[in-house]
């Protein structure tokens, strides 16, 4: 099981690191997915991606329960909404694709935005009081 979850690992990076370059490949979600495959097989790969530096401090700071930045969220909802609108309009033909596309990119937008923490709104309820 560790070279299958090894392997996947190094996939999700490949992906991951097509996503930073192509529009509407969510990246950071390639990236989160290596981490976890490497947290299951190799502490030295987990080290490796957690430290690479355009990659390294949004994943620790995911895994350490701060979850996004707003910029990073609003750039991820644009992306996808994007993605999902060309693939619904120009990519796909049958109806119920284009309303499984569209419901799975909905998906998305819901999980971006109420399941995944804010990160500002972490760091304010962190910070101790300041009463006098």
């Amino acid at each position: 099981m560790r070279y299958l979850w090894l392997t996947l690992g190094f996939l999700c990076v490949g992906l991951g690191f097509v996503g930073i370059v192509v529009p509407g490949l969510p990246a950071t979600g390639f990236f989160v997915a290596a981490a976890w495959c490497f947290s299951k097989s190799s502490e030295k790969f987990l080290h490796w991606l957690l430290n690479l530096p355009l990659v390294g401090p949004l994943l620790q700071d995911y895994r350490g329960g701060l979850g996004m930045p707003l910029k990073a969220k609003w750039f991820a909802s644009v992306s996808l909404s994007l993605a999902v609108s060309i693939s619904a309009v120009f990519a796909i033909r049958m109806p119920w694709a284009k309303a499984g596309c569209i419901a799975l990119g909905l998906i998305g937008l819901w999980y971006i935005w109420t399941k995944v923490p804010l990160r500002e709104r972490v760091l304010a309820e962190q910070e101790p009081s300041d009463q006098s």
